[in-house]
Order: structure tokens, then C-alpha cells, then sequence
């Protein structure tokens, strides 16, 4: 079992920047695939950006180029820095662990993009 808790969320104007963060509560945390996700009222959750164990990274082509996924296995905790950010970036973003057949969820932190 892996325990995620997200923080960071809040309200910007467009154009503005903000940085999630994800603590695990596993010591394992270097063994996980660790992703970010979100969700829009009335939408499918997405992915936004994922980092591997080695260290790849992989983003949505909404966020390439805005958002940098980073991980501290030192700190057992994954970033999300969003710069740029627009309204449509207005979501709830989750916290992702997964290994193998096993998955794992944060709560959820709200973003919300001003005009």
C-alpha cells in the first residue's frame, strides 16, 4: 500500500506558475512509475505528466513545454511546476504510484486558472 498526499494547489491568474508536490509513504517510492493527472468538471481524468524509475519523462501535448515532472526519491516526493498556466488548466490533480498490476491515487489538489 502506498500512501500519496498532494499539495501545492491554489488560485492563479493566467500566465502565472505553480508547484505540486506528492509524498509517499513508502520507502519503495524509487520502485514507481509516478505520474500526475487531472480532472475536469464533466471530463475524463488525463494524464499530464509521468516520470519513470529511470527517469524518463513523458507529458501531454497540452503541457509540453509548460510543466516539468521531477522526482526526489531522497524525499520520497514527485513535483509538478507549471508555469504558463491557463484557464484550461482548471482541474483537480492527482497523485499517480504504479508498478506492475498495482496503482495508486492521492486525493486530489484543486488548480484554478483565472482569465
Amino acid at each position: 500500500q502506498v500512501q500519496l498526499v498532494e499539495a501545492g494547489g491554489g488560485l492563479v491568474q493566467a500566465g502565472g506558475s505553480l508547484r505540486l508536490s506528492c509524498a509517499a509513504s513508502r520507502t519503495a517510492f524509487s520502485t514507481y512509475t509516478m505520474g500526475w493527472y487531472r480532472q475536469a468538471p464533466g471530463k475524463q481524468r488525463e494524464l499530464v505528466a509521468e516520470i519513470t524509475v529511470g527517469g524518463t519523462t513523458n507529458y501531454a501535448d497540452s503541457t509540453k513545454g509548460r510543466f516539468t515532472i521531477s522526482r526526489d526519491n531522497a524525499k520520497n516526493t514527485v513535483y509538478l511546476q507549471m508555469n504558463s498556466l491557463k484557464p484550461e488548466d482548471t482541474a483537480v490533480y492527482y497523485c499517480n504510484a504504479k508498478r506492475g498490476s498495482f496503482a495508486y491515487w492521492g486525493q486530489g489538489t484543486q488548480v484554478t486558472v483565472s482569465s
